[in-house]
């Protein structure tokens, strides 16, 4: 099983966010740490906003900041959000599936199992849980107070 790109860039934004939780960031900061393009990012910033794991505010000292604590985002919702549209193999398509024996097929069922299982690790898992007490990644996406832009209140 594969994550989508939209799904990896939604979870480092999320990561981000989590790991610089005292300011609103802005969409280049996070683009640029996560090695992203700010066109396809933003794209993921409106799926995140409309799930309401992150709010955004317009303007000139506008960005994005995490809608609730990091303790309280669970990453399997998260992701089962984004990938749900996403069918995992020809046979979950419904009206765009063509394979000739998927009505005798019992793959179909193992994966179906295979697919919860790994949604059911997910969930629980709390955002909070990726970032706190992770110095690496607080070293690699942290912005140091001097380096940070003006803080919104």
């Amino acid at each position: 099983m594969r994550l989508t790109l939209r799904t990896n860039l939604a979870m480092r934004t999320l990561m981000f966010c989590a790991v610089n939780d005292d300011r609103t960031v802005r969409k280049a900061e996070v683009a640029r740490a996560c090695n992203a393009s700010e066109n396809h990012l933003a794209h993921v910033i409106v799926v995140l906003s409309q799930l309401g794991v992150i709010q955004t505010t317009r303007g000139r000292n506008g960005g994005l900041r995490l809608a609730r604590p990091a303790e309280e985002i669970d990453i399997g919702e998260v992701i089962r959000a984004l990938e749900s549209t996403v069918p995992f193999a020809e046979c979950f398509e419904g009206a765009e599936n063509h394979c000739p024996i998927v009505d005798h097929c019992r793959l179909r069922g193992v994966l179906a199992n295979a697919v919860e299982a790994f949604y059911g690790a997910l969930d629980g898992i709390m955002l909070s849980e990726l970032t706190q007490a992770n110095p690496g990644l607080i070293h690699v996406l942290g912005i140091h107070a001097e380096q940070a832009l003006p803080r919104v209140c």
